[in-house]
């Protein structure tokens, strides 16, 4: 089953969403994501990319069209769309800036106790997704203010896991971190994701962490969706890409300047490790070894 599914979903913001003028920021969308994998989300500014998050955790309903998690239609009964934001977790860009309780460790049980959990079951869960997000346990007493950048990150990130939803989806997660940072950051991620079957959706304007951390890639383009694709094939389309002002990874354009000077690398080059292989083999050594 299709962990989310779109279904002709259009919308428009303002009063005038209606009228003859309105601009969609969503046009007649359709798409499904499997179930258990790591989908990117990339796009232009003003593609429609936050848009379609938000309406995927159901903070913004449709005007047209249907939203469905596991199957179910989340706006079929409108007076239940809350049990629909704790199944899709959503972590805003910067979410560090949301922290606000006295330890890390409130700050973290904020969205379980709304669930209502009991004492026990709740401090299972602050510790749980304290170290998926890479947390010490030392560090859950003291207070949000007192961390640093990165790991104000990973508290507001575990917060939304601490939930345990079964579709994660981060806006810019690494924005604004060191190398080593959106490594950690990303890598645990992707690390959650696996241990635990989450389905995550990842949105960034950085072509090189969609090329290390994601299995497919969602790529939109004036309020629609222009390919949904392996992350191979979409990074191995330099032109269609470049056509919506998209960049690929470094090595992809190093690959295609290879190809340009009769060195046919091949085109679905995206990560650097995939691109050592490949001109090893055309040295006739053995990529393995």
């Amino acid at each position: 089953m299709n962990a989310i599914e779109m279904r002709h979903v259009s919308f428009a913001y303002g009063s005038a969403k209606n009228g003859p003028t309105a601009k969609k920021a969503l046009d007649d969308i359709s798409l499904a994501v499997e179930s258990g994998g790591i989908t990117g989300l990339i796009g232009h500014t003003g593609s429609g990319k936050s848009t379609l998050v938000q309406m995927i955790n159901g903070l913004l309903k449709p005007d047209e069209g249907e939203v469905l998690l596991d199957g179910v239609n989340i706006w079929a009964e409108p007076k239940k769309i809350r049990q629909f934001r704790f199944k899709a977790g959503l972590v805003m860009q910067y979410p560090e800036y949301q922290l606000f309780a006295e330890t890390v460790a409130e700050d973290i049980a904020f969205g379980p106790k709304n669930m209502g959990l009991e004492k026990d079951e709740l401090d299972r869960r602050v510790r749980e997704a304290a170290r998926f997000a890479g947390l010490a346990d030392d560090l859950l007493q003291k207070s949000p203010f007192d961390l640093s950048g990165g790991q104000k990150r990973r508290a507001a990130l575990a917060g939304v896991i601490a939930m345990r939803p079964k579709i994660l989806i981060l806006d810019e997660p690494a924005a604004g971190l060191d190398p080593a940072g959106r490594r950690d950051i990303l890598g645990g991620i992707k690390r959650f994701s696996r241990e635990s079957g989450t389905t995550v959706l990842i949105v960034s304007h950085s072509m090189e962490d969609m090329a290390m951390y994601c299995d497919d890639i969602i790529v939109m383009a004036h309020a629609k969706i222009l390919m949904h694709k392996p992350t191979a094939e979409v990074f191995s389309d330099w032109e269609q890409l470049a056509s919506v002002g998209l960049d690929v990874p470094l090595i992809t354009r190093v690959a295609a300047a290879l190809i340009e000077n009769g060195v046919d690398i091949g085109r679905d080059v995206y990560t650097v490790d995939y691109a050592v292989g490949k001109v090893r083999e055309l040295l006739g050594e053995n990529p393995e070894s």
